[in-house]
């Protein structure tokens, strides 16, 4: 029996194999790269029209079983540890860290207590043309959820 993290080694390999980008796949599949890239990575499912666009693009016929995998509901959460080790991913961590209760602050100030939803939630990752070197931007928007009373 195949894993969803099995799944996920072998979309990446394939996906690297064949050169194919996550913005073509985004495209066959009809959503944002960012959606996209999570669903296959395993953090959220996919309908079975999705999962075969994205299939046929990196030329993988999947499976029963996997298809069930990609449409299923996702154990979410894909860092092996606490902390993260991996550098890229440990900055966003590092920015939480010395930025997050600025962030909670500000967002308290602006809407009053409550969250940003990471459901309602939409993400855009871009390249921006810099003359120290390319910058890295990311855009996160996610409804604001007050606390109630009760």
């Amino acid at each position: 029996m195949t894993t969803r993290a099995e799944l996920t080694e072998k979309i990446v390999a394939h996906k690297m194999l064949t050169g194919t980008k996550w913005t073509e796949i985004a495209d066959a599949v009809g959503m944002s790269k960012e959606w996209t890239t999570a669903a296959l990575m395993g953090q959220l499912s996919l309908t079975k029209e999705q999962a075969e666009r994205a299939g046929n693009v990196l030329g993988l016929n999947f499976s029963d079983e996997e298809m069930g995998l990609l449409m299923s509901v996702p154990y979410r959460g894909s860092l092996p540890t606490q902390i993260p080790t991996d550098p890229l991913i440990y900055r966003f961590y590092e920015i939480t860290q010395v930025y997050g209760s600025t962030i909670k602050a500000l967002i308290e100030e602006e809407f009053g207590d409550g969250i940003m939803s990471a459901i309602d939630f939409d993400m855009d990752i871009s390249r921006v043309p810099h003359e120290k070197g390319d910058r890295v931007k990311v855009t996160m928007s996610g409804k604001f959820l007050p606390y109630k009373s009760y």
